[in-house]
């Protein structure tokens, strides 16, 4: 991407956005209507968490135009029945061509749901949110270039759930988690859509 469209770049309806928010319909909607939106619920967390960790090593457009896919395969991403999935379970995910075929990355995920399936309700909720960060501690960022990939904030938080026993969590996945629900605002300063997202006081 060119320094000139590190900034907000106006878009088709004159609104300037994030440029990465620009490059397709897909990316438009998910960009103005859900990124940086605070997110909470176990279940709606985990879905965020998992398809953060199968976008590892890929585009986000690519996890994002197979969302639907991944919902049917992963039963609405309910951990509880998940957590209930067998062995058979996994080989037909294994051969279900609106997910990612990953074998670590499915077999980590159901893992996850096993492990999340004993926890508390809102026990999830309530440790992935005590890791946002003071959102008047950093100024919007201006720039692409100001934005970070990984935070002191991000590596606690994938210190905290490998702590507690689940996988494909790292620094990097972490901090994608905290911008996409919200416990961040990473839309660029002159970005429409920084008002509204992220937690209070951003």
């Amino acid at each position: 991407m060119s320094a000139a469209a590190d900034g907000a770049v106006p878009g088709p309806d004159g609104r300037p956005r994030c440029p990465w928010g620009l490059s397709s319909a897909d990316y438009v909607a998910y960009h103005d209507e859900e990124w940086g939106r605070p997110v909470h619920g176990d279940d709606a967390l985990f879905e965020r968490l998992c398809l953060e960790a199968f976008q590892s090593g890929l585009s986000w457009i690519t996890i994002l135009r197979r969302r639907e896919g991944f919902r049917r395969a992963f039963a609405g991403f309910s951990i509880e029945a998940v957590a209930a999935f067998t062995d058979a379970d996994a080989e037909r995910l294994l051969g279900d061509a609106g997910i990612i075929r990953n074998r670590a990355k499915i077999e980590a995920t159901l893992a996850n749901a096993r492990v999340l399936a004993g926890w508390s309700t809102g026990e999830l909720d309530a440790l992935i949110w005590s890791h946002a960060p003071d959102p008047t501690a950093r100024p919007a960022p201006g720039s692409l270039a100001d934005v970070p990939a990984v935070t002191d904030e991000s590596t606690a938080l994938a210190k905290a759930l490998k702590a507690r026993g689940l996988r494909f969590v790292g620094p990097t996945t972490a901090y994608a988690l905290m911008q996409a629900c919200g416990l961040v605002n990473d839309h660029l300063a002159q970005c429409w859509a920084r008002s509204g997202s992220g937690p209070a006081g951003t």
